[in-house]
């Protein structure tokens, strides 16, 4: 398995962004161009492009890709006559894309990340074309750096991992692991965290079999973690390895439903439980896990199935795809579903 193998959530071409419809996938693979702030935010919101590195890299592009083509322009938008209607414009754009899913914590961190490069311009008392082409540049910034820090945190998670199975007598090859959600390609800008442990592993020829669960409230572990094992290549549980959508700072950890469960388990049998996440997703400034905002989807998202019919229809040129309840339909899908997208596991929640 090479690089070129993996699958990617975005890409960029200049000032042009497309991300994969990831809705839809494994069934169809479709990319669709997100031309404006408003387009970045709807698709974050609907989940079209999900996981918290990927989420901030399109909201940091979206914003790059803004500015760069206002730069361009003949005549120059009106934002663009001063550094305070430079201010007045950009900021509210910056909490309009955090609006979207505030619970990923890197989203907020990119973000604040433009706001200081905003301010750091302004105190300089730079040009308003001199502080939106540095906020283009920390914009694409954003994105660029997350795919050489999830190969480094995929290889040190891998090799500790190797380490310690080594310390109890095991053997460091044919090492199984389980995960939750999807945390690969799909969820950063390359590569990704607890799954590209377990890529790491493969391309090291040390990975047995790779487990995924079912996850809320899209189906992300049949639909796209299952699809990124098929696309490597990848073929008793060492260990669990997952995301983070936010760490708190006395190390209890949001991330999608089902991730406490696993911790439970995996405490239950001595297994080592990792979570693969940046220092962007450490949240210092919120104390403890019962602080994390956790997102509330629409109910009758938990109770729909979106996946392709089946059996397939011979004369389909593609699959044809489709979605059912399955709940009651006399069930009040508004306020009778509790759907939070997260739970929190509790520092600590795994041995040693």
């Amino acid at each position: 398995m090479t690089i070129e193998n993996l699958l990617t959530s975005l890409r960029t071409d200049g000032d042009k962004i497309t991300i994969i419809d990831q809705l839809l996938l494994p069934h169809q693979e479709k990319w669709i161009e997100v031309d404006s702030i408003e387009a970045a935010y709807d698709a974050i919101k609907s989940m079209k492009i999900r996981g918290a590195p990927a989420i901030a890299s399109l909201a940091a592009l979206s914003l790059a890709s803004h500015l760069s083509i206002a730069l361009k322009s003949d005549p120059q938008p009106a934002f663009l006559a001063s550094p305070n209607a430079l201010r007045d414009h950009v900021l509210p754009q910056l909490s309009y894309l955090y609006s979207s899913r505030p619970t990923a914590v890197n989203l907020g961190a990119a973000t604040r990340r433009l706001q200081n490069t905003l301010q750091a311009g302004l105190d300089a008392g730079h040009s308003a074309e001199d502080i939106a082409n540095a906020l283009v540049k920390e914009g694409r910034a954003v994105a660029d750096e997350d795919f050489g820090r999830n190969r480094e945190m995929s290889k040190h998670g891998a090799e500790w991992l190797v380490e310690r199975v080594k310390a109890e007598g095991g053997e460091a090859s044919g090492l199984n692991v389980m995960t939750v959600c999807n945390t690969g390609s799909l969820a950063t800008s390359g590569y990704g965290t607890a799954l590209g442990l377990i890529t790491h592993l493969f391309e090291q020829g040390q990975l047995g079999k790779a487990y995924f669960t079912q996850t809320a409230p899209y189906h992300q572990g049949t639909r796209l973690t299952a699809m990124e094992l098929v696309t490597i290549g990848a073929p008793t549980i060492h260990a669990v390895a997952v995301g983070a959508d936010r760490v708190a700072r006395n190390g209890d950890t949001a991330n999608k439903v089902g991730t406490y469960n696993a911790a439970v388990i995996a405490a239950r049998h001595n297994i080592p439980f990792i979570v693969v996440a940046p220092v962007s997703t450490i949240d210092l400034d919120t104390p403890d896990g019962s602080k994390i905002p956790i997102e509330q989807r629409p109910g009758v998202e938990a109770c729909l199935v979106r996946g392709a019919v089946y059996p397939p229809s011979s004369s389909a040129s593609e699959p044809e795809l489709t979605q059912v309840l399955l709940t009651p339909p006399a069930l009040n899908h508004t306020t009778s579903v509790y759907n939070p997208a997260f739970d929190v596991t509790p520092a600590g929640s795994s041995p040693p």
